[in-house]
């Protein structure tokens, strides 16, 4: 308490006597000071004759002070309530402050815990979405990117607390737009999937795990989107090792072929392998590090390179050892073409034409995400950040971790010697 208190020990009664005061007592006392109740209750009187009640106790040998409350706030019956239930405390060797204290965090801790419970899809949408405002790539997507859970969603569990959403709720919202707009429906389910992974993350509820997400799609009736394929043709996960083993054994350049290697087995966008550069390789890590300034999502994006990718790499390195001395480090474009520039993305397209076959480059990258899905158990947030699909700051703060990133290595490792076990392919040179 504040030093008035310590002054007046010398004021206060011996008398064991409890229960001094009355209520009309209480009211009319004026006087600037301490008066004793009993029990270590005080009725404190402050200069402007505003009352409070103060608990005196000794603990440890110490004296100390506790307030109790405004005399306004509590009655006399009151205040000698509170004064047994901490003088009962002490008999048990506990210090009625600290056990306060430790009162008012439990409650802060349980109305927390509560108000996260609370905590509504919508709000959870929107606080995803202010969050990471800087992630979008425009103005434009950011936009949409929560007007169609507003559109979409929201009327059907907006109001919904995370904690309470279900699967069936996640359904109704996407029925009436699965066959009609087979687009916008894939986009807001992967949308509230994203939300949903947030709030998980954020202790707003539980989550869904990856089969209860394959589950939700299985009650959806086929839509136009899924009829009539992928936008970007995708060749079978089981068939990639033989048009990789086609390439390498082609005609075309060496440079061609290492880069439709390293696309493939990287599961990178072709523009982010013709633009790569040495500075962007750490050898010794077996990592490759992509700049903002090149990826669609505009954020840096890690990639780990598998025993195969590496191989890519020496052969690469090879190709131009003329330009690098013993000690040097190699600079430049990776893959260049026969000029110097950057290879052009028909190069790949013409070489799939010419094995007659109805796959694109980008769709390899539909290739090891679908094969991720099917034959493994890596999670799903996983699989999206290894292609570098928007998952939160959060999920990429946890992938960057040495544990997750030691997990993707072997990802990239497993999703190369799946590729090798389909077909024996060559990476590092021409076959005789």
């Amino acid at each position: 308490m504040d030093d008035a208190a310590k002054n007046n020990k010398s004021k206060t009664p011996k008398s064991r006597a409890r229960n001094r005061f009355t209520a009309v007592a209480v009211r009319n006392l004026n006087e600037v000071g301490y008066h004793h109740d009993g029990g270590g209750l005080y009725l404190q009187v402050s200069p402007t004759k505003t009352k409070s009640w103060v608990l005196r106790y000794t603990l440890d040998k110490s004296v100390r002070y506790m307030g109790l409350g405004s005399a306004a706030d509590w009655t006399l019956a009151e205040a000698r309530e509170r004064a047994h239930k901490y003088r009962q405390l002490l008999t048990d060797g506990i210090d009625p402050q600290t056990f306060r204290e430790q009162e008012r965090l439990h409650r802060t801790a349980q109305e927390t815990e509560a108000s996260r419970l609370r905590r509504t899809f919508a709000e959870c949408a929107k606080e995803y979405h202010d969050a990471n405002a800087d992630d979008w790539k425009n103005t434009k997507h950011k936009d949409q990117w929560i007007n169609t859970l507003t559109t979409y969603a929201f009327p059907v569990f907006g109001k919904v607390p995370m904690s309470q959403l279900t699967r069936d709720q996640i359904r109704q919202a996407l029925l009436p737009i699965w066959k009609s707009k087979a687009e916008t429906a894939s986009r807001v389910l992967q949308r509230i999937r994203t939300t949903i992974n947030y709030g998980a993350a954020m202790g707003y509820c539980n989550g869904l795990d990856s089969e209860q997400w394959v589950q939700l799609k299985e009650t959806l009736p086929k839509n136009s989107k899924q009829l009539a394929g992928e936008n970007h043709p995708s060749c079978p996960h089981g068939q990639v090792g033989a048009v990789l083993h086609k390439v390498m054994h082609g005609t075309s350049s060496d440079a061609v072929k290492l880069a439709f290697a390293f696309i493939v087995l990287t599961a990178a966008r072709s523009g982010e392998v013709r633009f790569a550069v040495w500075e962007e390789i750490d050898l010794e890590e077996r990592m490759w590090t992509i700049p903002k300034e090149r990826m669609k999502a505009d954020r840096v994006h890690t990639v780990p390179l598998s025993e195969a990718a590496m191989s890519v790499l020496v052969r690469a390195k090879e190709l131009r050892s003329e330009l690098f001395t013993a000690k040097g480090k190699p600079t430049g474009l990776i893959f260049p073409n026969i000029n110097g520039g950057a290879l052009s993305d028909m190069t790949f397209t013409q070489i799939l034409r010419r094995m007659k076959v109805d796959h694109t480059m980008h769709g390899f990258r539909a290739s090891f995400r679908t094969w991720g899905a099917a034959l493994t158990t890596y999670e799903h947030e996983m699989l999206e950040f290894a292609i570098a699909h928007v998952v939160g700051d959060k999920t990429v703060q946890s992938y960057q971790r040495s544990d997750m990133v030691e997990k993707r290595h072997q990802l990239m490792q497993d999703w190369a010697d799946y590729i090798k076990s389909k077909e024996g392919v060559t990476l590092v040179q021409n076959p005789e």
